[in-house]
């Protein structure tokens, strides 16, 4: 055992008696579901069905629907297997509540101690774990590990800095990463990088977040939406973070003033904090109408402020030119821009966006995108793709193709995953 883990665990075991107190300081926050904590002491909310299970694991909203291809498509071919995701998030939780397909559940994941770990471990007894991007937790991992479950790293993506920091800590790396197997990099530095940590050959596969197919659109509601915008155009602020929505409003302000009647939705990436914009937006003498209160679109709304989960789809396919949040101020990482490609919105971003470094790079370099460089050129930019339909209509068709492009990801990724699924039981005739 490496020195660093036995520093990891010792601290573990040091803070575990705070664990309650902590969990239920984030429950007060609204950062967990009081009804749920048991499952991060590993105290399981569900039965575990009979048969194979397969257990993946994501950080978060992004990776999460990240997977969803991936479950679904591991359900078409081996129905007989259950899948059970773990995240680490509340909003996750919420939006997989709805997402995910029959014969599979969501828990949350556990805190990673020892005690939570294999309390976990004890009741669903996986066949096979699959880890999603980064979200490495050393027990675990090792405690998985250590009853002989396979497990696979898909879509693994590390910025340089991380792969430096891995790379110091290499004995440690090698512990944790040595046991993934399949361990498939979403881009090549990942690839290369993690290569050289472990001195075996890791190819990339390519990422798993460009086959994802089209977000949910409730047709009926999209209906519903058009008829109160009418001929109004609309541009989206999608997925925004705290400092950004001062821009947005800004922006908004100046495009008002063409006198076009333009209607901004702006979909914070995290509902709650729709009280904190709304006065944002009226102080820039803004009129809004907020969803989550049922409040009507009408003539006089400037922006329509979209605070529910699980309709970003319906933010897009309303939209024609889209600004996705989580980009515009230092300290984020960007968001993923094939979302409103795949839904024909013109897309648009700070250039924040380390997270999609390389998506956002391909789609810059054909036409499909554009970076908003400050915010005097936030209002210019929208309202330039507003205007010119035929400069929106390339852009649109340029960026669906680039998502086209690499729907054969999941293919790939599954043809390594096959190999280690769990055997299908064959029951006698009765």
């Amino acid at each position: 055992m490496s020195g660093s883990l036995k520093v990891y665990r010792a601290g573990m075991a040091l803070l575990s008696p705070l664990l309650p107190v902590y969990l239920k300081r984030r429950a007060r926050a609204g950062k967990e579901d009081p009804a749920r904590l048991g499952e991060r002491f590993g105290r399981a909310g569900l039965p575990r069905p009979d048969g194979p299970l397969v257990w993946m694991h994501a950080a978060s909203v992004g990776e999460s629907v990240m997977l969803l291809p991936l479950i679904k498509h591991l359900k078409t071919l081996r129905p007989d297997i259950f899948v059970l995701l773990t995240t680490g998030t509340l909003t996750s939780a919420q939006l997989m509540a709805t997402r995910l397909p029959a014969g599979c559940a969501h828990q949350f994941a556990p805190a990673d101690t020892r005690k939570a770990v294999r309390a976990f471990l004890d009741h669903w007894k996986p066949d096979l774990a699959i880890w999603a991007e980064s979200e490495l937790w050393p027990n675990l991992i090792m405690e998985t590990r250590a009853r002989g479950i396979k497990s696979a790293l898909v879509n693994a993506r590390m910025s340089v800095k991380s792969l430096e920091g891995w790379e110091k800590r290499r004995d440690f790396a090698r512990l944790l990463l040595s046991g993934f197997d399949p361990i498939m990099a979403a881009d090549e530095p990942t690839a290369d990088g993690l290569s050289s940590i472990l001195d075996r050959e890791i190819k990339p596969a390519g990422n798993l977040k460009y086959a994802a197919p089209p977000l949910p659109v409730n047709r009926s509601e999209k209906t519903k939406l058009k008829k109160a915008i009418g001929t109004r155009p609309v541009w989206a602020a999608a997925s925004t973070h705290h400092g950004e929505d001062i821009w947005v409003a800004r922006a908004h302000k100046d495009i008002c003033k063409s006198g076009q009647g333009a209607l901004l939705i702006l979909a914070p990436r995290h509902p709650e904090r729709a009280k904190m914009i709304k006065p944002i937006l009226t102080e820039q003498g803004l009129t809004v109408a907020q969803r989550s209160k049922g409040e009507p679109i009408t003539p006089d709304i400037d922006v329509y402020l979209f605070d529910t989960l699980g309709e970003l789809g319906l933010v897009y396919a309303l939209a024609s030119v889209s600004v996705i949040g989580g980009s515009l101020v230092p300290g984020l990482s960007g968001h993923n821009p094939l979302e409103p490609a795949r839904l024909g919105s013109a897309v648009l971003t700070g250039v924040h966006v380390s997270s999609f470094a390389d998506v956002y790079a391909d789609m810059v370099a054909g036409g499909a995108a554009g970076y908003i460089k400050d915010a005097p050129d936030f209002a210019r930019r929208v309202k330039t793709l507003l205007d010119d339909e035929a400069a929106r209509t390339s852009r649109i068709k340029k960026a669906k193709a680039l998502a086209k492009s690499q729907d054969g990801v999941l293919t790939l990724v599954w043809e390594a995953l096959a190999p280690h699924m769990p055997d299908e039981i064959k029951t006698e005739p009765s």
